[in-house]
């Protein structure tokens, strides 16, 4: 078994460079089977993009990798139905669904895995392509999703869901005439994957807005695109500085992205400079507690709400956090009360009463973003703290132990 051991209370000081966003390029390399040929520049190093490679070879397309650079040719693809092995290997293996239905008009899939921080329903996914026409039934958690043909549609999301956003333009981009996609999801990732779409030939308009409209072509060819910076390793590494940092620099980043988060840090009193691609902090001391609210985007985003929760045990006072996205993403608190933090649980409310003093002990990840919380409180602690389950973290952040290693963290992965 494979355990993170960190030794707390050392300096983080020189460059992290931040890589290809996990959440935009896990939904590119399905978008790119739409396509005959394409690159992906930017494609952060991660197990996740491993197991969408275990896929794409398991239907028969060709994925090629050098360096950050990925090529995707679908020409010898078969549409099989992927199974419940597949299909459970994360999150985004629901893309499969939108793509593969917009290619063939046919796909057979199971419920897709991830990270258990609550229910992540696809009723949004589903009912986006029965508007389009296609018929899905349901065997336990196997789905199977046929269309005679796809036809342009006006859909209304309950919910400004990602996924589900992207799934329907994967969907609609092949179908007959037009479709409109009202309260569609504005995150930076969604535009990202609009730009491939547009570059394999696509037609779509409205990126950065929540109405988006879909001309349907008949065919799509070619295209690339650079994965954007990602936001959610930035905010995790600007944390680190806030808690850790000796002029800490964090680079390749786009600020706009995660304002949010800094505007919320600045509340604090944090020591933040942010420039036009990097922002660069410092550790203080007497941090103001804050209030935060978790929202689909441009509000917090709910992957740093676990993150800036073990920050939020040094400020002084009282903070508060309210989880709006998902109900089960506290699973980090119980691990911060046993290094020391004073926090109280009501429903999908945090109470988080500080300074605490945090102390190095055994602790296990039981999501990616509390992966990243336990570790950013580790860096923090007196003393050792040994992860377990670290592999959540590892599908997640690109190469976060080098990262952190490189900026002074005292950090290491060993077999037990």
């Amino acid at each position: 078994m494979e355990v993170l051991k960190i030794i707390g209370g050392k300096k983080l000081s020189g460059t992290i460079e931040i890589g290809g966003a996990k959440n935009s390029a896990v939904a590119l390399v399905p978008a790119a089977i739409l396509s005959d040929r394409v690159a992906i520049k930017n494609v952060p190093n991660i197990s996740d993009i491993e197991s969408l490679e275990i896929i794409l070879n398991y239907l028969g397309a060709s994925f090629t990798k050098n360096g950050d650079e990925l090529t995707i040719e679908s020409l010898t693809m078969e549409n099989k139905p992927i199974t419940l092995e597949y299909s459970k290997m994360l999150r985004a293996s629901s893309y499969f669904m939108g793509a593969l239905l917009g290619k063939y008009k046919h796909a057979e899939m199971y419920f897709p895995g991830g990270c258990s921080i609550g229910e992540r329903p696809i009723d949004l996914h589903l009912s986006g392509f029965e508007a389009l026409g296609a018929t899905v039934t349901n065997d336990g958690d196997k789905y199977i999703i046929d269309a005679d043909k796809l036809i342009g549609a006006d859909i209304k999301l309950k919910f400004a869901s990602v996924g589900a956003t992207i799934n329907i333009l994967l969907a609609s981009v092949l179908a007959e005439g037009k479709t409109t996609i009202k309260n569609a999801a504005r995150e930076p990732e969604v535009g990202n994957v609009i730009d491939l779409l547009n570059d394999m030939g696509a037609k779509i308009s409205g990126k950065d807005s929540d109405l988006l409209v879909v001309e349907g072509v008949e065919s799509l060819s070619g295209g690339s695109v650079k994965v954007i910076p990602d936001r959610i390793e930035a905010g995790t590494y600007i944390i680190a500085g806030v808690m850790n940092g000796d002029n800490l620099k964090i680079n390749n980043v786009i600020p706009s992205h995660f304002s949010s988060l800094t505007d919320k840090l600045l509340e604090m009193g944090a020591d933040i400079k942010i420039f036009d691609d990097y922002v660069v902090t410092n550790k203080v001391d007497n941090l103001k507690p804050i209030k935060i609210v978790t929202e689909v985007y441009p509000g917090f985003p709910t992957d740093l709400q676990q993150p800036i929760t073990s920050l939020l045990t040094l400020a002084d006072g009282t903070s508060i956090v309210k989880e709006l996205i998902y109900e089960n993403r506290f699973q980090n608190v119980p691990y911060l009360i046993q290094m020391g933090a004073d926090i109280e649980v009501n429903g999908r409310e945090l109470k988080i009463n500080g300074p605490a003093k945090l102390l190095g002990c055994e602790v296990i990840t039981t999501d990616l973003r509390a992966g990243a919380a336990l570790i950013l409180a580790a860096l923090s602690a007196e003393g050792e703290t040994t992860i377990k389950e670290i592999k959540h973290v590892l599908r997640g952040y690109e190469n976060i132990i080098n990262k952190l290693t490189k900026v002074g963290g005292e950090i290491s992965l060993e077999d037990v």
